[in-house]
């Protein structure tokens, strides 16, 4: 199973990894596009004007250009402890044991524009790069990213459940994942999806899955896995799932 998450913009600071080498992440078959995108970054972060415009960013956010042009010398951390925010701060990494987190470092990926995809345990560094940008001598993101990433997402033999947000997930589609929703019931009966629960439920979710004993192999046992961790689902379709927030 391959719980794909959604990234962050925001980012941890430090780490205490070696700098970044394409090899040390999972997915190699990415690292073609990872490296000329990552080139491509910190050239660009050499004219911190043309990043901040080309990454719509303001001024008072030059430090991530700053961050882009490290890219290749600054210290890595892993995936799970690089992302931060509600969702990240639901999945709780720092509480699980190490057989949990074990467990998380292999059934968990993000998606991320600069890396394609990473395992929860890759060595990044902190970067800024978001799904919607476009680079000079690139273009946008998912003109590179769906010819490479979409087989390897297709290669995966277990289920992959897909909890990345829409500009994540227009990178690279995957045909036969299973789709996440999150929505809250009101006292009327009616439903909305409400941006704070969605990622916070995601977190809890992907937590879930993560640190499961037996690993879920189909729509029922992962339903199953989520309703032992008190989160409400219904099936919602074929290959989808929908979370009810309380």
């Amino acid at each position: 199973m391959l719980v794909l998450l959604p990234p962050s913009e925001t980012k941890s600071n430090g780490g205490d990894g070696a700098p970044l080498r394409l090899e040390s992440l999972s997915f190699g078959e990415l690292n073609p596009v990872r490296e000329r995108l990552a080139e491509a970054l910190t050239e660009l972060a050499s004219d911190t004007d043309a990043s901040l415009r080309a990454l719509g960013l303001s001024e008072r956010m030059s430090g991530e250009v700053t961050r882009n042009a490290t890219l290749w010398n600054s210290p890595t951390a892993p995936a799970l402890e690089r992302y931060t925010g509600v969702l990240y701060d639901a999945l709780e990494v720092g509480s699980m044991s190490a057989v949990e987190r074990s467990r998380a470092d292999n059934r968990l990926a993000i998606a991320s524009a600069l890396f394609g995809m990473v395992r929860g345990g890759d060595p990044i560094p902190g970067y800024r790069l978001s799904a919607n940008s476009a680079l000079p001598g690139v273009g946008r993101l998912h003109t590179v990213w769906r010819p490479a990433l979409e087989p390897v997402l297709a290669a995966e033999r277990g289920p992959v459940v897909d909890l990345r947000s829409g500009a994540y997930a227009a990178l690279a589609r995957t045909h036969g994942a299973v789709a996440v929703s999150v929505v809250t019931e009101l006292v009327d009966g009616s439903r909305k999806t409400v941006s704070h629960h969605n990622k916070a439920y995601k977190g809890r979710l992907a937590r879930a899955l993560a640190c499961a004993e037996e690993e879920p192999s189909d729509l029922d046992s992962i339903a199953v896995v989520a309703e032992k961790a008190g989160i409400g689902v219904e099936r919602a379709g074929e290959r989808a799932l929908r979370v009810i927030a309380d």
